[in-house]
C-alpha cells in the first residue's frame, strides 16, 4: 500500500463519506477508520465497503494517548485526516469540559502520537486538521469569513475547536510537521445524526412531531452537500500546500426558518399531504445562548487554487438528502434509539 491513512470520526456524518470516498477512489492507500462510537458514530454508514481489502475499523478513542501511540505503531500510520469531534453546540453549553477532552486533548493526543512517530521525516506525511467555520465567530456587517479572518469563538464548541486549530498550526511551527487545516460551513445530506436542524425537521416532519425553531428562525447558515465537502477534504489532502487554511463553502447561505419551510414544502409534496400542511408544525422557541447571526464563507481560495467547486445548489442537495431519509427509515429508527432518546429525555429538543 501507497499510504496508512488514519481518518478518525471515520463513521460519523462526514467521517463516513470520506472513508467511503478514500476506499473506494484509491485502492492503494490502506484506511484506518477510528471511532469510539459514540452517540453519532454508526457503522451502518459504512456497510457497503466494510469488506473491502484497504478498509479496516478500529474502535479507540482519540483521549487514550497511549492508545493513539499504539495505533500509530501497529499500521504504520503515514498520513492522518483528523474529523473526530464533538460538534453540536446545545451539547457543548450543557457539558463543556467533554469538549474540551475530545476536541482539544484529542487532538493534541493525535499530534504527540504523529511527531513520535514521523520524527525526521516529517517531510513525508501530512497531518489535516478539519474544523469549522464557527472558530471565526458571527457575521454582523455583511461580507464573508476569509481564511485570515481573525478568530472569535463565541461557544464552547466554537472554542475548543478554535484551540485544537491552534495547536495544529504550533505543531507545524515548533516541530515542523506538515499540516493543513480546512475551515467548512455547516453539512447536509445523507447520514447526518438526526439532531442537528435538517435531519431533525424530516424526521419530525414525517412522524407529525413540532419542528421546533430558535428565535425568529433568522439566523443565516451556508450550506454544503456533504459528498461535495468529501470531495473538497480529498483535494486538500492531495493539493493542498503544507501549512495553508482552506474555507470550504457552499455559496449557499439560507435562513433556518426558509429552510425549514422549504423542507416542509417538499416533504408534503413527496409524502401527498396537502400544500403548507407540515408547516403548522412550526413551533418558534427560546434562542439558544451565544446563538451567533450569520455565518458565510468565502469559499474562492480552494477553487482558485486547488480547482474544487460544489456540484450542488441547496434546493437540488434538499431533494437528495430528503429523498435519502424517505427511503433509509431502518437506518434512522437505528439511530434514533438508544443514547440519543436517552439525551433527548433530559434536554430539549436538538434545534439547528
Amino acid at each position: 500500500m501507497d499510504k496508512h491513512i488514519l481518518i478518525t470520526g471515520g463513521a460519523g456524518f462526514i467521517g463516513s463519506h470520506v472513508v467511503r470516498l478514500f476506499v473506494t477512489r484509491y485502492p492503494r492507500y490502506r484506511i484506518i477508520n477510528l471511532d469510539a462510537l459514540t452517540y453519532a458514530g454508526n457503522l451502518e454508514n459504512l456497510k457497503d465497503i466494510e469488506e473491502r481489502e484497504n478498509y479496516q475499523f478500529v474502535k479507540a478513542d482519540i483521549c487514550d494517548a497511549g492508545e493513539m501511540n499504539r495505533i500509530f505503531a501497529e499500521y504504520g500510520i503515514t498520513d492522518v485526516i483528523h474529523l473526530a469531534a464533538e460538534s453540536h453546540v446545545d451539547r457543548s453549553i450543557a457539558d463543556p469540559m467533554a469538549f474540551i477532552m475530545t476536541n482539544v486533548v484529542g487532538t493534541v493526543n493525535l499530534l504527540n502520537a504523529a511527531r513520535m512517530a514521523w520524527q525526521g521525516e516529517y517531510e513525508k506525511h501530512r497531518f489535516y486538521h478539519v474544523s469549522t467555520d464557527e472558530v471565526y465567530g458571527s457575521l454582523h456587517d455583511g461580507g464573508y469569513f476569509v481564511e485570515t479572518t481573525p478568530y472569535d469563538p463565541q461557544s464552547p464548541y466554537s472554542a475548543s475547536k478554535a484551540s485544537s486549530d491552534h495547536f495544529v498550526r504550533a505543531y507545524a511551527n515548533t516541530y515542523g510537521m506538515q499540516t493543513v487545516i480546512s475551515n467548512c460551513s455547516n453539512n447536509y445530506g445523507p447520514n447526518h445524526f438526526p439532531e442537528k436542524l435538517i435531519p431533525l425537521c424530516i424526521h419530525n416532519i414525517k412522524s407529525n412531531k413540532p419542528l421546533p425553531i430558535y428565535g425568529k428562525g433568522e439566523n443565516v447558515r451556508d450550506w454544503l452537500y456533504v459528498v461535495d465537502h468529501a470531495r473538497a477534504i480529498d483535494v486538500v489532502f492531495h493539493k493542498g500546500a503544507s501549512g495553508e487554511t482552506y474555507n470550504i463553502g457552499g455559496f449557499n447561505e439560507w435562513k433556518n426558518i426558509d429552510i425549514v419551510r422549504l423542507l416542509c414544502q417538499v416533504m408534503d409534496r413527496k409524502l401527498g399531504r396537502p400544500e403548507g400542511e407540515s408547516e403548522k408544525l412550526i413551533t418558534f422557541v427560546k434562542d439558544r445562548a451565544g446563538h451567533d447571526l450569520r455565518y458565510a464563507i468565502d469559499a474562492s481560495k480552494i477553487m482558485h487554487e486547488l480547482g474544487w467547486q460544489p456540484s450542488l445548489q441547496f434546493e437540488e442537495g434538499i431533494e437528495k438528502t430528503v429523498d435519502w431519509y424517505l427511503q433509509n427509515e431502518e437506518w434512522l429508527t437505528h439511530v434514533t434509539s438508544g443514547s440519543y432518546q436517552d439525551y433527548y429525555s433530559q434536554q430539549y429538543e436538538g434545534r439547528g
